[in-house]
């Protein structure tokens, strides 16, 4: 079969498309043909071994997985013996960072993975994009334990992490404020928040509003900078530990330190999964 293969660490020039051996799946497993697959910041941390501290658990002399793609949809072409949730022709989606391997024609993971049927209303690509954003936001929404009713400002909210994070907001009732480039306005209204400030006419943290929560989807901002937009109570969230890694140094150095709550991915550490929540 066709694969996307890198053996180095570098840029988009270290991964050529080349004939490989074709998964052969266990008695657990799905075979699945893929229709779509994404390109996101986790593959490209992946690709190049970034940070560098990261290649402990990626590889220290060269990438372990030599085809990236954590996101992916398909039909299933092949099934173990035991597989028993899902048949041949049945069209799927799902989720593999950490083995990934969507990068092919052919992938192969276990049925009880981050795999699930696609609903009829949903297109091979519609459904490959809903995963990986998906995941971290609700889980650093959860992390900062949002209520309906709350005040949140989503800083980037145009991302694979923001766009879901402000869909997911809204539908559980918060009051969403986004924060995006003013060109794509309009688009983050259709998701539901109820205000956007245009980054390019405002900076966020000079907001007269106050916040319960803080939820920085790009990790652009810094806790130092947020807290003065947050109520006297209120959170704030990063998927990344902040500009020169400051932000845990300020928590210590708050007046009102609190403790992270953990909020982070349950494979090795990427430039993305580091999801910590720091109170006012």
């Amino acid at each position: 079969m066709r694969a996307a293969v890198y053996t180095e660490y570098g840029g988009p020039d270290v991964v050529h498309v080349i004939d490989v051996e074709a998964p052969r799946p266990g008695p657990h497993d799905l075979l699945v043909r893929i229709h779509a697959t994404t390109v996101n910041r986790t593959d490209c941390a992946f690709r190049a071994g970034a940070p560098t501290f990261a290649r402990i658990f990626y590889g220290i002399r060269g990438p372990k997985a030599k085809v990236l793609g954590c996101e992916f949809a398909g039909t299933v072409v092949g099934t173990g013996a035991s597989v028993t949730a899902f048949a041949v022709g049945d069209t799927v989606f799902g989720y593999v960072e950490g083995p990934f391997g969507a990068r092919a024609e052919l992938l192969a993971l276990p049925e009880s993975g981050s795999v699930a049927r696609i609903p009829p209303n949903l297109t091979f690509e519609q459904a490959a994009v809903g995963t990986e954003g998906s995941h971290y936001a609700l889980g650093m929404i959860r992390a900062a334990r949002v209520q309906a009713g709350d005040a949140v400002l989503v800083n980037g909210a145009t991302g694979a992490i923001g766009s879901a994070g402000v869909q997911l907001l809204h539908a559980m009732g918060a009051v969403v404020t986004a924060v995006c480039f003013g060109e794509h306005v309009d688009l983050v209204r259709g998701l539901g928040a109820d205000r956007v400030i245009d980054c390019t006419a405002a900076d966020f943290t000079r907001d007269t509003a106050r916040y319960d929560v803080v939820f920085d989807a790009v990790g652009k901002s810094t806790f130092t900078a947020a807290r003065r937009v947050l109520s006297p109570h209120g959170i704030y969230i990063s998927s990344e530990l902040g500009p020169r890694l400051q932000n845990p140094p300020a928590v210590l150095s708050s007046p009102r330190p609190a403790a992270a709550n953990g909020c982070s991915s349950p494979s090795p550490p990427t430039t993305k999964p580091w999801s910590r929540s720091w109170r006012r």
